[in-house]
């Protein structure tokens, strides 16, 4: 089966957008600030976007509040077409720890992390049908080591499941990485070395010790 290209869709939606002069509502779900940087810079030309900080993978209890103290301050600070607006969300990493229980062991890019991908993915999905958003999408594809084909599956599947568009992308393309790197020092953020979760960290512990 031939691949999508994910970023040739994505354009062909914000041309279609450009063309009607819509300017649709995104619910965008955003692992951190400087992922979220280029996505929000690229977007916000088309849509009135509202980062969803919904992560309960993260770990420890400190990097959430911090990573989302980041994302608010890189809201406050970035000029926009369009407004763009924060939705917090409750931190409860208990819940993570039950959806991945018994796949502790497994190494990164395993079913652990289509679980996660899940489960952040099905909560902005609901979030986007209650609050009557027109598009949901996640910032996760940005990350060179995350699978934009697998997040695009579970995207579109939820979208047909809970009846609100997903934006299907793969924001790493067109150098998208490059310049959250560039935005991230342009605003002084701090770029976490591992993932978010428990798993992650400790990996990272284990790789530098």
């Amino acid at each position: 089966m031939e691949k999508v290209n994910y970023q040739k869709k994505l354009e062909k939606t914000l041309e279609a957008l450009e063309r009607n002069h819509e300017v649709p509502r995104l619910l965008l779900h955003s692992c951190c600030g400087p992922c979220s940087s280029y996505v929000l810079e690229y977007l916000s030309r088309y849509f009135e976007i509202t980062v969803y900080y919904f992560n309960p993978n993260i770990y420890p209890p400190e990097e959430y509040a911090f990573r989302e103290q980041e994302q608010k301050r890189l809201l406050s600070n970035m000029p926009s077409p369009h407004p763009l607006h924060f939705l917090p969300a409750a931190y409860h990493p208990e819940d993570y720890f039950a959806a991945v229980k018994g796949m502790e062991d497994l190494p990164e890019k395993s079913d652990r992390c289509r679980v996660c991908f899940t489960l952040r993915l099905e909560e902005t999905a609901k979030v986007a049908k209650e609050q009557g958003f027109d598009y949901f999408t996640t910032t996760l594809s940005l990350s060179p080591h995350k699978n934009a084909e697998l997040l695009n599956e579970i995207g579109g599947t939820l979208a047909e499941q809970y009846g609100v568009s997903y934006l299907f992308s793969d924001f790493k393309k067109k150098n998208g990485f490059k310049r959250s790197t560039e935005l991230s020092a342009q605003y002084g953020m701090y770029r976490q070395d591992y993932c978010g979760c428990l798993f992650s960290y400790r990996a990272r512990h284990d790789e530098t010790t």
